[in-house]
C-alpha cells in the first residue's frame, strides 16, 4: 500500500500565497513517486484536525511558509500529535524563524554576521532619530520570511517613511553590507552549491523571489575557492548547529572588505519552479521528485 502524505499548503502568513502557488510541483512530485497525496489547504485549525483523524496520514508534508508554519507552531501540534513531518522540527524552526537567535547561534559557531540591534517598531522610530542611528542600515521583521518588510535605509529622510502596522512587533536593525548577494543550499546536512542572485531591485525582496525574470540566478556562482569553501562551511555549521531536518538554505552577502557575512538560514526553504534549493539540488543530480520523496523518507517527529 502507497504511503498516505498529507500535503499541508496555504496557511496564515504573509507567505500564503507562495506556499498555494509551491503545492501543485510538489504534488505532482510525489504522485510520481508513488504517494498516495491528500491536499490540505490550512485555514482553520479544527479542520485541520478533523483531516488527521479522519484521513490518518502517514506523513505531513510541511508546504507552509512564515508564521504558524516555519517556525515551530505547526511542528509542535504534530510533535504532540505523534505524525511525522518534513522538514525540521520545533528547536531548528524557532531558531531559524527568530533572526535575532539565528545571529546568536551563528556567533556562537565562528559564522560572520552583520552587527545589530534588536527593538520594537516604536522603539525604531524613536531610535532612527536619535545620535545613536547609523546608517546606511536594513531594518526587518525579526520574524518573517520572503523578505516580508525588510528596507534598506540610506539616510534619516527614508527611516522616516519607515512604518509597520504593530508598533510592538520586534524589528532586527542591522549594519548594512554591500556587496554580491549568494545563496547555499544543504542537503542531508552537506552544502550543494554556490548561486550568486542578481536581482533588477535593490535587493533580493519579494517581487525579486517571485517574479519569473526579475533575479538572474548564477550558478555555479563565479567566487574564489576561499569564499565557495566559506559559503559551504557556514552553510553546513547553521545546519548542523541548529538541527535541521534534510533541507536548508544560507543567505549571505559578500564582499572583498567584510568577506562572506550571513544574512539568514530558511529552514523550510521555497519550492516554487523560481526556487533556489530545487534549482541547486538538481545541479548535483537530484530531480525535484527526489528531493520531495528525500524530505518525506525523512520525515519525523519527537517522540515521546
Amino acid at each position: 500500500m502507497a504511503k498516505k502524505v498529507l500535503l499541508l499548503y496555504g496557511g496564515f502568513s504573509a507567505e500564503r500565497e507562495v506556499s498555494i502557488s509551491s503545492k501543485n510541483d510538489i504534488a505532482a512530485a510525489l504522485k510520481s513517486k508513488g504517494y498516495d497525496v491528500i491536499e490540505h489547504d490550512l485555514t482553520d485549525v479544527a479542520a485541520f484536525l478533523e483531516v488527521l483523524r479522519t484521513q490518518k496520514p502517514d506523513v505531513v508534508y510541511n508546504g507552509l511558509y512564515g508564521n504558524w508554519g516555519e517556525d515551530g507552531e505547526i511542528q509542535g501540534l504534530l510533535d504532540m500529535l505523534q505524525i511525522d513531518y518534513t522538514h525540521s522540527g520545533v528547536r531548528a524552526s524557532v531558531l531559524g524563524m527568530d533572526k535575532r537567535l539565528t545571529k546568536l547561534v551563528a556567533a556562537q559557531n565562528g559564522v560572520k554576521v552583520a552587527r545589530g540591534l534588536s527593538m520594537s517598531a516604536a522603539e525604531y522610530a524613536q531610535w532612527r532619530q536619535s545620535s545613536e542611528a547609523f546608517f546606511p542600515h536594513v531594518v526587518k521583521p525579526v520574524a518573517d520570511g520572503s523578505s516580508v518588510g525588510v528596507y534598506i535605509i540610506k539616510n534619516a529622510d527614508e527611516a522616516a517613511k519607515v512604518k509597520y502596522d504593530d508598533g510592538k512587533m520586534p524589528v532586527l536593525v542591522e549594519e548594512y553590507i554591500a556587496g554580491r548577494e549568494l545563496t547555499t543550499a544543504c542537503l542531508d546536512g552537506k552544502a550543494c552549491a554556490v548561486t550568486e542572485l542578481k536581482a533588477q531591485n535593490e535587493f533580493y525582496d519579494y517581487e525579486a523571489k517571485y517574479t519569473s525574470g526579475k533575479t538572474q540566478h548564477i550558478l555555479p556562482a563565479e567566487v574564489s575557492p576561499e569564499v565557495r569553501a566559506t559559503c559551504y562551511r557556514y552553510a553546513e555549521t547553521m545546519h548542523k548547529a541548529l538541527g535541521c531536518n534534510m533541507v536548508s538554505r544560507c543567505d549571505f552577502r559578500y564582499n572583498d572588505k567584510d568577506g562572506v557575512v550571513l544574512l539568514e538560514i530558511n529552514t523550510n526553504p521555497g519550492m516554487t519552479a523560481l526556487s533556489l534549493v530545487p534549482e541547486q539540488a538538481k545541479y548535483i543530480g537530484v530531480s525535484f521528485a527526489d528531493l520531495c520523496d528525500m524530505l518525506v523518507q525523512k520525515a519525523a517527529c519527537r517522540k515521546r
